[in-house]
């Protein structure tokens, strides 16, 4: 398929999937605690879905997150969050996971290649968690906060994944064989990350509450030097507003 088709199939996904149907109400959201999944689920809940909280331990060095996704559980009022421990560190493979340093001060724009914090499978193993509990609590939809534009080189960020997905969840479910299909819903694929600020904003998020930072100090406070450091305070600074984490770390 010609690149050109390739990128018009993936903006009407966007598009089809950027709004919630008239009578869809519940939806499975996996939480990180980060910037993104709370923008997602924000996003989510403006639009008429009542949220189901997902968060994973999975052996994450970057644990803080966990306690940073219940933060953002209360902030955004959900039916229940559930916390699960799928040990995925057992497996190695990924710097998150303790195998190998965090790179730190990486060019970003420059480099194309799969960073060492590319967990594998991650994806697909959350996806397939929210999966399943979608079925159980008759959820019509599953939420994920990834973003192709600065997703750091993961390849179970782009949208052709989530398409495949999709299409696995439609097939693989007793409420898709029904004719019930779940949607996978990514509202913030193809924002920039200043623009994914500007949105939470305007939704009144206060992202105080998250985390972001792959190798946080003892303290809990962003190293500012890992690729989602960089990331984030790179989104706040072209957004022109200051980042309300590292202005109460300033202030303590």
């Amino acid at each position: 398929m010609p690149e050109e088709s390739k990128a018009a199939d993936h903006a009407d996904y966007t598009d089809k999937h950027d709004a919630a149907a008239p009578g869809d109400r519940r939806a499975i959201v996996l939480l990180s605690g980060g910037l993104d999944s709370f923008t997602a689920a924000a996003i989510t809940k403006a639009d008429g879905h009542d949220l189901y909280a997902l968060s994973i331990r999975y052996g994450q060095i970057h644990v803080r997150e966990i306690e940073a996704a219940r933060a953002v559980a209360r902030a955004l009022g959900v039916v229940r969050h559930l916390e699960l421990e799928v040990a995925l560190a057992a497996f190695g493979g990924s710097a998150l996971v303790g195998d190998g340093a965090i790179p730190k001060d990486r060019a970003l724009d420059s480099d194309h290649s799969i960073p060492s914090t590319y967990v594998p499978a991650r994806n697909t193993v959350f996806l397939s968690l929210a999966l399943a509990w979608a079925e159980v609590v008759a959820a019509t939809a599953i939420v994920i906060g990834v973003n192709a534009l600065d997703y750091s080189g993961y390849p179970d960020c782009r949208p052709e994944y989530l398409e495949a997905f999709e299409r696995l969840a439609a097939l693989a479910t007793k409420a898709g064989v029904e004719g019930r299909p779940l949607r996978i819903l990514a509202p913030l694929l193809h924002l920039s990350k200043a623009d994914i600020i500007r949105r939470g904003l305007a939704l009144g998020l206060d992202y105080g509450v998250t985390h972001s930072c792959y190798d946080p100090a003892a303290s809990g406070a962003p190293c500012g030097r890992c690729d989602s450091c960089r990331l984030r305070a790179k989104g706040f600074e072209v957004a022109g507003v200051s980042d309300p984490l590292i202005e109460s770390i300033r202030s303590s």
